[in-house]
């Protein structure tokens, strides 16, 4: 028991007992998770495409973060606060990081990505095998055998990508609750809402690298160094483009593993902030240790673990809290995880685009809204209570705000069989489509292959061969197709590679629906600070712990990991167009039908939040009749209240009072 006094008298680590230098180093253990799982949700896109898997499975994937989270964090939550937290926090960061380098590996095992074309490498002026030619064999074939070419493709490469999200999960176990006890055992009551600000301010520091790094990543093709990409005849706006999404995780597996080394610094307990002079908080630590001891003789961990639990599960607001949390990350996880696809596929806009606007938009205003919340209820002492009010009414403006952006849509891009006809009517979403008309029936086309083409009409179509080109001219990107039958226009009927961008009137719609997602973020940043107080002050300084990894234990079995694949499922059901492997199989989306895509991307999540709504009365409701620690006027009252309730706890196992803080402070003032 004497080493940690040893290692604080030591000069070299003497900074090292101090709680602000521990919330610093946690503040960027939470900018590195933070970083790490923004970065993975932003590269979703790109592993659907890079593995050509549909979105239900990219939603697993992203699941299995949840997944290693959940294996192990109602243990480390309680037996951790028995063991060294510091030393438990640098070893998950070490976790984490070589989670995310195994993340990356499929790209140096798999080899080159191969994206669905018609235009083959070895095409040329005398081998134009994608335009319109009259009698005349397709010579894209799927292989005899399909099962044998999935796996020559090595499409099951994205194993390594969940087990290495599952191994970050299990490396992410001890920051958050371990993090937070220490913080609440060594910080004054007072200062305990600001440095959990600060937190929040790490864990919206991460996102903002992310900002960079994201688009950074996924303008650069992902076999950048290893190929021509001057042959290239995708941009970053097609849809099969895939950005380099390894490097990030290198990054992301280098900086765990650098910010993991101060924690291995600090000692397992911190002298008590606070005016007290250093001879009562002597006195106090040995009492806490001697009582921890004698507690542990007597009852054990088991025991005290089953009767934490025991108090927590008969604590209602404790219960309510946690419902109401399940119900609003169910509605979060979908929202956050597939904006940038949404804005990229509703509003027209390169994935790196995309990233970059939900960053811009999302991550800076939940900044300022996590400091000013924390700052006002420490500069005005605003109690739980007013502050669980205004919470509830926060939450409820930001639900509302958002219902806003149903009325924000665009139309579907008209791809002609697919959207429109060939005649440029719209086709309904349930039409069977007609890729063959008669302008192309005699190009013996491919009807598939997604490769798509913009005509000078404005009508896209799936190929160059579809739209009836006969040549071209240019090479790469920047090719020219010429006398395309189906393109009836008034000039040479000619077409360019990539999908028709959309009109000004859909880049003005998505300026409002970045200015609701800046006020939407802000309500919600506002409303947290209180929120979580509400959730931290129903329980006892010895139950937090416990409690807070309960709290995340649910919210991953219920919400983190099932939203993620449900959610997935249900976009999966709007695609219109899905891609073809030469294997014959079906890929990755290319294209949705965006009103669909609109109404369950907006519509199931306001629904999931809004049946929040009802645990959330209810936790006003019992907080009428609830008294948090240092609401009470008189410190006389305080000890009075809790001289009957401590003799009643010992001999009955149901939820103490939350008038006692713990029994180390009832003793001192005893």
């Amino acid at each position: 028991m004497g080493e940690p006094e040893k290692r604080i008298g030591t000069p070299g680590v003497r900074c090292f007992v101090k709680i602000k230098v521990f919330v610093l180093a946690l503040t960027c253990a939470y900018v590195s998770k933070a970083l790490a799982g923004v970065y993975m949700n932003s590269m979703l896109t790109q592993l659907e495409r890079q593995f050509n898997i549909p979105m239900s499975i990219v939603g697993l994937i992203n699941g299995g973060f949840e997944l290693g989270n959940l294996l192990l964090i109602i243990f480390v939550s309680y037996f951790g606060t028995k063991l060294h937290r510091p030393i438990m926090i640098g070893v998950g960061c070490v976790v984490m990081g070589l989670g995310c380098f195994l993340m990356s590996l499929p790209h140096f095992l798999m080899g080159r990505y191969e994206y669905e074309t018609t235009i083959l490498p070895t095409s040329n002026l005398s081998s134009n095998s994608f335009l319109c030619m009259e009698n005349r064999t397709q010579i894209l074939k799927p292989m005899q055998n399909p099962s044998e070419c999935v796996k020559a493709m090595k499409s099951l490469m994205w194993v390594y990508v969940l087990v290495g999200n599952i191994i970050r999960g299990i490396g992410e176990t001890p920051i958050m609750p371990l993090g937070i006890s220490y913080i609440e055992d060594f910080a004054k009551s007072e200062n305990s809402p600001f440095y959990i600000g600060i937190l929040e301010v790490g864990r919206i520091i991460g996102p903002m690298i992310g900002l960079w790094l994201g688009p950074f990543c996924a303008t650069i093709y992902v076999d950048t160094g290893s190929v021509n990409t001057d042959d290239l005849t995708i941009t970053p706006m097609d849809t099969r483009w895939v950005g380099a999404w390894w490097i990030g995780f290198l990054v992301c597996a280098g900086l765990n593993i650098l910010i993991a080394i101060p924690f291995f610094f600090f000692p397992k307990t911190l002298p008590k902030e606070g005016p007290e002079d250093k001879s009562d908080e002597t006195i106090n630590n040995k009492e806490e240790k001697h009582r921890e001891k004698a507690k542990e003789e007597k009852r054990g961990f088991t025991k005290d673990f089953f009767l934490f639990m025991k108090r927590l599960s008969c604590n209602p607001i404790y219960m309510l809290c946690v419902l109401t949390s399940v119900l609003q990350i169910n509605g979060f996880v979908s929202i956050f995880t597939l904006k940038p696809k949404y804005i990229e596929h509703h509003y027209g806009k390169s994935t790196a685009e995309a990233i970059f606007l939900t960053g811009l938009y999302t991550t800076p205003t939940m900044c300022v809204g996590y400091l000013i919340s924390g700052f006002i209820m420490k500069k005005f002492k605003i109690t739980v209570k007013k502050g669980a009010f205004v919470a509830f009414f926060l939450f409820m403006s930001e639900c509302l705000l958002s219902l806003c952006n149903l009325m924000l849509t665009c139309d579907n891009i008209p791809i002609a069989g697919l959207t429109t006809s060939y005649e440029g009517i719209q086709q309904s979403f349930d039409m069977k489509n007609t890729f063959l008309a008669d302008c192309n029936t005699r190009c013996s086309c491919l009807t598939k292959t997604w490769d798509p083409v913009c005509g000078d009409n404005g009508l896209a179509y799936m190929s160059p061969c579809l739209a009836g080109c006969e040549k071209f001219v240019g090479t790469g990107i920047n090719m020219v197709f010429q006398n395309c039958s189906c393109i009836r226009s008034s000039g040479n009927s000619s077409a360019v590679l990539g999908l028709c961008k959309k009109g000004p009137e859909c880049d003005n719609k998505l300026q409002y629906f970045l200015i609701i997602t800046v006020f939407c973020s802000l309500f919600y940043s506002l409303a947290l600070i209180p929120g979580y107080m509400v959730f931290l002050r129903s329980m006892t300084s010895e139950e937090k712990s416990l409690g807070v990894g309960l709290q995340a234990f649910c919210m991953r079995l219920f919400a983190g990991i099932p939203a993620p694949i449900y959610f997935g499922a249900l976009i999966d059901r709007t695609c219109l167009h899905w891609g073809t492997l030469k294997c014959g199989v079906p890929g990755a989306c290319r294209i949705y039908e965006v009103n669909s895509f609109r109404h369950r991307y907006l519509g199931l999540p306001a629904a999931l939040r809004g049946s929040s709504f009802l645990p959330a009365f209810f936790i006003l409701r019992f907080l009428r009749k609830f008294q948090f620690p240092g609401e009470i006027d008189s410190s006389e009252t305080e000890l009075t209240e809790m001289k009957p309730i401590e003799k009643e706890s010992e001999h009955t196992d149901v939820h103490r009072s939350p008038n006692i803080e713990n029994d180390g402070e009832l003793k001192t003032k005893l």
